[in-house]
């Protein structure tokens, strides 16, 4: 899942990837594990791939000349037409790569659907694994085992204009009613702008204040999810953001169909004084008219001075089940999302460590990151580890409670109600 340069990301992370998890079970594992041959390698295809692929091409080279008789056989998948790709290596091993690039969201589905290789072993025996961010390790982890390595994380946090701040003598918010309080502070005093631009559509933008005021998405026990999301913490989030669809910040009639990428886009061309946006939205935002008038700061929580968590999006990069090169595809898994990679990657692409030691390094030599690192660092959160997620995203489950509630059609404890329902279907479903 991801984005332009990275733009495409968390936003894909969120709803597209999410979605897409092929429906087969039958898919086992290979008995064989060759020590020579051709490994096929399946990653994302980005906007502008060639500095991923630079960096990806040093790898492959490397692992070829420590294993002489290995040939990689690399192939770029768009990832609009991933679901039809990775259904059909499900069903038809032969067509199937060794080693496959997938969103963090996809991994319940996946593994449900007997694709992904269980490589717990191996990763608890990697002496780079022990700086693995844990929520990062999470994204990689259904039913307490692992089946794939993290290759890079990206989480959101405010954006704001610092010429709209200094000339209205503002300070950045340092706490969610602040937040609220400094957006109709901007739209009174610029009407043309958007205080903090929001959307009915952006469901990893309106998570925050679900989970700084003590709200879940879901409860796990003994395996089975059931929806939390109509708890009275939740529903105390999910009016906070909805609040904000108002005529004195983001008029609903235009703010509540916009999605992630709507917000970032209105927020670099100039229409707003505050964004939600992730690192992977940089290059967007850079791109826009607010080049050079803006900075980022932690989204704030409830409390003066917290951080309000953050969805810890992202990619993982895993091994299928039907390798027949088991050790040489768990070791170039290993190789891709290694540190020296991950710190390669970061330079190219921008996308964020998933070590914690790599990512705080990256920060150090790239201020504009320091945000997105203080946001990792404070705690992030992340989807329910079941494969029922993808129904639940496909469906617009979220988005539809917010729109619900935004244009008035039902209260905030009935949206949240429906939304639960639908939430423990899928998951019931699911199994």
């Amino acid at each position: 899942m991801k984005l332009a340069p990275r733009f495409a990301l968390l936003l894909a992370t969120a709803a597209v990837v999410a979605g897409c998890a092929p429906q087969t079970s039958d898919n086992s594992s290979s008995d064989k594990d060759d020590q020579s041959g051709t490994l096929r390698v399946w990653l994302f295809q980005e906007v502008g791939n060639d500095p991923k692929a630079k960096v990806v091409d040093s790898v492959v080279a490397a692992f070829e000349k420590a294993h002489k008789d290995t040939r990689v056989d690399l192939e770029y998948i768009p990832i609009d037409t991933r679901a039809q790709r990775v259904k059909a290596a499900f069903n038809d091993p032969k067509s199937a790569p060794d080693v496959m690039e997938y969103g963090n969201t996809d991994t319940a589905g996946y593994v449900k659907d007997g694709g992904l290789l269980d490589v717990t072993k191996e990763f608890g025996a990697w002496s780079e694994a022990k700086d693995t961010d844990p929520t990062a390790k999470q994204s990689v982890t259904v039913d307490g085992k692992l089946y794939g390595s993290p290759f890079y994380v990206g989480v959101r946090a405010l954006y704001y204009r610092t010429d709209v701040f200094t000339d209205l003598g503002l300070q950045p918010p340092k706490t969610m009613a602040e937040l609220a309080s400094t957006a109709r502070k901007i739209h009174k005093a610029k009407s043309d702008l958007y205080g903090l631009v929001v959307g009915g559509a952006y469901t990893y933008g309106a998570m925050p204040f679900v989970w700084a005021n003590g709200g879940e998405l879901a409860t796990a026990q003994g395996g089975t999810y059931t929806s939390a999301i109509d708890s009275a913490a939740a529903q105390k989030g999910i009016k906070a953001y909805t609040s904000l669809f108002t005529s004195d910040n983001c008029p609903a009639a235009k703010c509540a169909v916009m999605g992630g990428n709507d917000t970032i886009t209105a927020f670099a061309a100039g229409k707003a004084g505050m964004a939600i946006g992730g690192d992977f939205s940089h290059s967007a935002v850079e791109a826009g008219k607010v080049k050079g008038k803006y900075a980022v700061v932690p989204l704030p929580g409830v409390a003066s001075g917290s951080v309000a968590p953050a969805f810890a999006g992202g990619n993982n990069i895993g091994v299928l089940k039907s390798t027949s090169h088991r050790t040489l595809a768990v070791d170039l898994m290993e190789q891709l999302t290694s540190k020296a990679t991950q710190a390669s990657m970061f330079e190219a692409m921008g996308f964020l460590p998933t070590f914690t030691d790599v990512r705080d390094a990256a920060a150090a030599k790239v201020p504009f990151e320091k945000p997105f690192v203080q946001t990792l660092a404070a705690g992030t959160k992340f989807v329910p580890a079941s494969p029922g997620w993808s129904e639940i995203d496909s469906s617009l489950v979220l988005p539809t409670m917010l729109q619900e509630v935004i244009s008035g059609k039902k209260s905030v404890a009935a949206a949240s109600k429906d939304a639960a329902k639908k939430m423990n279907s899928a998951f019931s479903s699911a199994g």
